[in-house]
């Protein structure tokens, strides 16, 4: 009997460890099925470029892969095909979070993106010495989210530049972007630059298409 019950106790102390074990590697699998939950990101770009298939569309979906390999959720908007107007300067915005702008227009496709994003991702070719006129339209426009706030106070954002061009003058650009971001501040996680590039295929090959999918992987 006492080599029977010892047996016993043998048995119960193994399935008890092994329950242990198990509710353990449980408890891990959900701990870093979790934590990769909280460090993916939203990500928001916006592509100003006209040309779908051109060379800045190349940039970003390098860059889109990258993220999305790492567990990030990304949306883009190819704005050379939506409906948006100029901003009217009314000051009329921000009475809903909803539809914070006076104009309806297809911004209502993007203000709830990004209200939510944790990245904004600005795309554009180089159009004299500067970035074209669709991101710029788009961009004015997002101050009636900063309207929704009483002191006018832009939501905090990181944030990626991305940029196509025949040349390699970039040096407008960057500043433009480096003082929008002090000015609301933002934190940029990086530039991608591409010159040496006119003709859809001209970047095929070039190192900034994997710089872009790197920068996207890093996020």
């Amino acid at each position: 009997m006492l080599v029977l019950d010892f047996i016993t106790i043998l048995v119960i102390i193994v399935i008890s460890n092994l329950r242990k074990v198990n509710l353990t590697e449980n408890e891990n699998l959900y701990y870093e099925s979790k934590k990769e939950y909280d460090m993916s990101k939203k990500i928001i770009i916006l592509n100003g470029s006209p040309r779908k298939n051109g060379n800045t569309s190349a940039l970003t979906a390098e860059f889109v892969r990258g993220a999305e390999e790492s567990g990030n959720s990304v949306t883009e908007f190819f704005l050379d095909g939506m409906n948006i107007n100029g901003c009217k300067g009314c000051f009329g915005g921000g009475k809903n979070s909803d539809s914070p702008c006076v104009q309806k227009d297809d911004m209502e496709k993007i203000y709830p993106v990004y209200k939510e994003a944790d990245v904004v991702v600005l795309a554009s070719p180089l159009y004299y010495w500067t970035i074209s006129g669709q991101l710029k339209t788009a961009f004015d426009r997002l101050f009636a989210v900063a309207e929704c706030d009483p002191y006018y106070k832009n939501p905090q954002k990181d944030s990626v530049f991305i940029m196509a061009a025949e040349g390699y003058g970039f040096e407008e650009s960057e500043y433009w972007y480096d003082r929008l971001e002090q000015h609301l501040g933002w934190k940029s996680l990086g530039k991608v630059l591409c010159g040496g590039v006119m003709e859809t295929g001209d970047i095929d090959g070039k190192p900034e298409l994997n710089k872009a999918y790197e920068l996207g992987k890093s996020i």
